[in-house]
């Protein structure tokens, strides 16, 4: 599902038990460093907008952060927040599950409007 688009960037939702947004350039750039100045500057721009409103509507533990693009070989990072009781916590979310998790938390389509917002008026 995507959340946010523009003409260089879009914001997809992860399915998943936490709250965890993937953002891409629309163009398929395979390195962070092939990137242009001006888009890699947008990019970061939109990622600090995003952990900054996860951190405030969601108050988790910590914010993970990935831009592994193995699998996918082309630009987009992944902003997860992260939760003591999540079924994957402390490992990463691609790691060994640890328990099963039922995470009581907002309404996500109230967080995706934040993130849409602050970016537009960013």
């Amino acid at each position: 599902m995507i959340i946010y688009e523009d003409n260089d960037i879009y914001i997809e939702k992860e399915e998943s038990e936490i709250p965890w947004l993937k953002i891409f350039t629309k163009e398929p750039y395979k390195e962070l460093g092939d990137l242009p100045k001006e888009l890699r500057s947008k990019l970061w721009n939109i990622y600090d907008v995003v952990e900054y409103e996860m951190k405030k509507y969601y108050h988790p533990k910590k914010i993970n952060m990935a831009s592994f693009a193995n699998m996918l070989p082309r630009v987009h990072i992944h902003v997860m927040a992260r939760f003591e009781n999540d079924s994957y916590f402390p490992n990463p979310m691609w790691g060994e599950k640890l328990r099963e998790a039922n995470l009581d938390l907002p309404d996500e389509n109230e967080f995706f409007k934040r993130v849409v917002k602050a970016i537009r008026q960013n």
